[in-house]
C-alpha cells in the first residue's frame, strides 16, 4: 500500500494525495454479489432532513461482504483484490471449491491465488478465520465478533487491528485499535492479520468537489450561526462562541458520553486513552 502526491497542474491537484491502487487487480466487481444502494440525502421517511451535510454523490452499488465466515473447513482461493466505494479498506473475492464466491475484508499482505480457510482446522495465518481460543497469544486480528456467530464488528476499517494479549477463563483479552483493553468470549471468531490500505489516513482530497463526490455537503461552523441555530452562535463581530459543544448542547473536547451503568462496562479492562 502506498500513496501518490500529484503534481500541482491545477489548484485542486496541488495538495491532493491519493492511493496508488497498486494492490487492486481488477476494476470489474462480481455481479452476483452486488445490490442496489439507495441514497436518502439525510432525509427520513417523511422527507424531513434528520442528518445535515448529506446529499448528492456518485451512484454506488453495495458489495455483499461475508463478515461471518461461517463456511467451516472449506478452503477458498483468492481471485481478486478490489476497491470498495462503501469502505476505506480493500476487499477480496474468494471462490470455494464448489464454485461459490464471496467477498471478504482483505487483510494486508493477502495475495491473489492464496488459500484462506475458516474453522478449528485453520492455521493462524493471514486471512484465516478461527476462534480466539484457538489462536496463540500476541496474534494480530481484525473483523472480531462481539458475540459468537454474530459476524465481525470490531477492527474492520483500513489499517486497523487488535492484538490478543491474554486468555482468562472463558474470555480473551484484546487490545483494541482505540487502545482500549477489552474482554471477548474465547468462542468468538476473528480473522488473522491487519486490515489492508493502512495508508488511507495519509490521503488528502485536495478540493471540495471530491467531498461532494462522496455525498458530503458543506458544513457551517457553529460560531458562524445565530443563537437560535447553535449554542455557540451569536455575539458581536467575530465572537469565539464560548464553550465548544454540539448543536444539541453536548460538550466536546473530552466530555465522556458512555453510560456509567452500561452492562458491558464489566468487559472493559482498561479504558481507551485520550
Amino acid at each position: 500500500m502506498a500513496v501518490r502526491k500529484l503534481k500541482p497542474t491545477t489548484p485542486g491537484q496541488r495538495f491532493k494525495v491519493v492511493s496508488s491502487f497498486d494492490t487492486i487487480t481488477t476494476d470489474k466487481p462480481e455481479k452476483s454479489l452486488l445490490v442496489g444502494k439507495k441514497k436518502s440525502g439525510g432525509r427520513n421517511n417523511t422527507g424531513k432532513m434528520t442528518i445535515r451535510q448529506r446529499g448528492g454523490g456518485h451512484k454506488q452499488r453495495y458489495r455483499i461482504i461475508d463478515f461471518k465466515r461461517e463456511r467451516l473447513d472449506a478452503p477458498a482461493t483468492v481471485k481478486t483484490i478490489e476497491y470498495d466505494p462503501n469502505r476505506n479498506a480493500r476487499i477480496a473475492l474468494v471462490e470455494y471449491t464448489d464454485g461459490e464466491k464471496r467477498y471478504i475484508i482483505a487483510p494486508a499482505g493477502l495475495q491473489v491465488g492464496q488459500e484462506v480457510i475458516s474453522g478449528a482446522s485453520a492455521a493462524p495465518e493471514i486471512g484465516n478465520t478461527l476462534k480466539l481460543g484457538d489462536m496463540p497469544l500476541g496474534t494480530i486480528v481484525h473483523n472480531i465478533e462481539l458475540y459468537p456467530g454474530q459476524g465481525g464488528k470490531f477492527a474492520r476499517s483500513a489499517g486497523t487491528y487488535a492484538q490478543l494479549t491474554a486468555k482468562e477463563g472463558k474470555y480473551a483479552v484484546l487490545k483494541m485499535p482505540s487502545s482500549e483493553v477489552r474482554m471477548v468470549l474465547l468462542t468468538c471468531c476473528a480473522t488473522v492479520g491487519a486490515v489492508s490500505n493502512s495508508d488511507h489516513f495519509l490521503e488528502r482530497s485536495g478540493k471540495a468537489g471530491r467531498s461532494r463526490w462522496l455525498g458530503r455537503r458543506p458544513r457551517v461552523r457553529g460560531v458562524a450561526m445565530n443563537p437560535v441555530d447553535h449554542p455557540m452562535g451569536g455575539g458581536e463581530g467575530r465572537a469565539s462562541g464560548g464553550h465548544p459543544r454540539s448543536r444539541n448542547g453536548i460538550p466536546a473536547k473530552g466530555y465522556k458520553t458512555r453510560a456509567k451503568k452500561k452492562p458491558t462496562n464489566k468487559f472493559i479492562v482498561e479504558k481507551r486513552k485520550k
